[in-house]
């Protein structure tokens, strides 16, 4: 699954795309700061906004293992590329974890995909997902990657991966890394050149 193909499931092909990277070992660190909550600096927040988040950022939900099966995972759907890095690069996984947190009732669904996912593997290739070659990690999240495609046994896995392909997408796309791969600047002042000159001769106001 290459990023055009990941970015047409996410709704997003008028982005370019890169050649597939192998996913990364789980051990990759982000390369910028997590999209996750933002830091209490931002004006305009309650002190209660502000303890909430840190109480949340200090509790742990994933497990090391979850945590490093959900770094392929996001890779994955979005791999780097020679445009910009990839999806854990981005900080992708702290992200989901702060939003399992925040909005609990994402948190049965995400483990119990996890497992799920696990287990398909098990029985399958006789490993994990994160023990699985590159060829079967692949394999199988295409088999549940693609909702109309899918077997009806697989639904719950379909559901799943829609879940973390939507998650994976918001904290990738509210990222640096993600702006910059959308090429969005941000609001930026105009330069006033004066009046244009098809305006002025218009009016009869050339050379004024």
């Amino acid at each position: 699954m290459n990023r055009r193909q990941s970015l047409r499931t996410l709704g997003l092909t008028a982005l370019s795309a890169g050649a597939f990277l192998e996913a990364c070992q789980p051990e990759a660190k982000p390369a910028v700061a997590p999209a996750s909550a933002p830091p209490a600096e931002i004006p305009g927040r309650e002190p209660f906004e502000v303890e909430r988040d840190k109480k949340l950022q200090a509790e742990k939900f994933f497990t090391d293992a979850e945590k490093a099966t959900l770094t392929l995972l996001v890779d994955i759907i979005i791999p780097k590329d020679d445009h910009s890095g990839s999806a854990s690069q981005a900080g992708t996984v702290e992200y989901i974890e702060f939003t399992c947190k925040d909005e609990p009732d994402n948190k049965i669904p995400m483990r119990g995909g996890l497992r799920w996912l696990d287990l398909q593997c098990l029985e399958k290739y006789g490993q994990a997902f994160a023990g699985c070659s590159t060829t079967q990690q692949i394999e199988m999240v295409d088999a549940i990657a693609w909702p109309d495609k899918a077997d009806p046994a697989m639904h719950q896995g379909v559901a799943f991966f829609s879940r973390l392909r939507d998650l994976t997408a918001s904290g990738f796309y509210s990222s640096e890394m993600g702006w910059k791969d959308l090429g969005y600047v941000g609001n930026r002042p105009g330069t006033w050149k004066g009046v244009p000159d098809d305006v002025l001769k218009q009016y009869g106001l050339e050379g004024v």
